[in-house]
C-alpha cells in the first residue's frame, strides 16, 4: 500500500486565498448528534499548504493530511477539482443599475382613496355627535358610586359615636 493510500483526505471549496502559499478550505458533511441522534451539518476550516498559489476563491480542491508545515497548517492541497466563478468587483465598480439588477426596489404601494356609501358617512356623523352624549352619562355613572359612598359614612359616622359615648358611660358606672 503506498504512502497516500494511508492518508485521510477531504474535500472542500476554497475560501481564503489571501495568504502566501497558503489557503483556507471550507469542509462540510453531514454528521450524526451523538445524544440527540439527529444529523447535523458540520463545518470545519482547514488551512492547506499550496505551493504554487494555484488556488483562487471558490475553487473545490482535495486537500491530503501531511506533516506540520506550520502551528495551524497540516494539510496540503493534492489537486483541483473544479474552478470556481468567483466575480471580483471593486466597491467604486458598482452602479445603481448593477444593483438594480440584482435586487430589484421596493416600491411603496399607493394608497388608493376609498369610496364610502352615503349610508356610512351618515352613520359616523352620528356617532361623533352622540359621543359628547356618552361622555356625559359616564361620568354620571362614576359620580353616582362616590355618592351613594359618602352617604354611607355620613349615615355610619353618627352610629360609631353613639357606641363610643355608650362605652365611655358603662366604663364610667363600673368604675364608681
Amino acid at each position: 500500500m503506498t504512502e497516500e493510500g494511508k492518508r485521510k483526505f477531504r474535500l472542500g471549496q476554497v475560501v481564503s486565498d489571501s495568504m502566501d502559499k497558503t489557503v483556507v478550505v471550507m469542509v462540510s458533511g453531514p454528521k450524526r448528534h451523538p445524544l440527540y441522534k439527529k444529523i447535523i451539518r458540520r463545518v470545519v476550516k482547514y488551512k492547506a499548504h499550496d505551493e504554487k498559489n494555484e488556488c483562487r476563491v471558490g475553487d473545490k480542491v482535495r486537500i491530503v493530511e501531511t506533516r506540520p508545515l506550520s502551528r495551524e497548517k497540516r494539510w496540503r492541497v493534492a489537486e483541483i477539482i473544479a474552478k470556481g466563478e468567483v466575480v471580483e468587483i471593486s466597491p467604486e465598480e458598482i452602479t445603481r443599475e448593477d444593483l438594480a439588477r440584482v435586487q430589484p426596489e421596493k416600491k411603496p404601494k399607493e394608497k388608493v382613496a376609498e369610496v364610502k356609501p352615503e349610508e356610512e358617512t351618515k352613520a359616523e356623523e352620528e356617532t361623533a355627535e352622540a359621543e359628547p352624549e356618552k361622555k356625559a352619562k359616564k361620568e354620571a355613572a362614576k359620580a353616582e358610586p362616590e355618592k351613594k359612598a359618602e352617604k354611607e359614612t355620613a349615615e355610619v359616622e353618627p352610629e360609631a359615636e353613639t357606641k363610643k359615648e355608650t362605652k365611655k358611660e358603662n366604663k364610667e358606672e363600673t368604675s364608681d
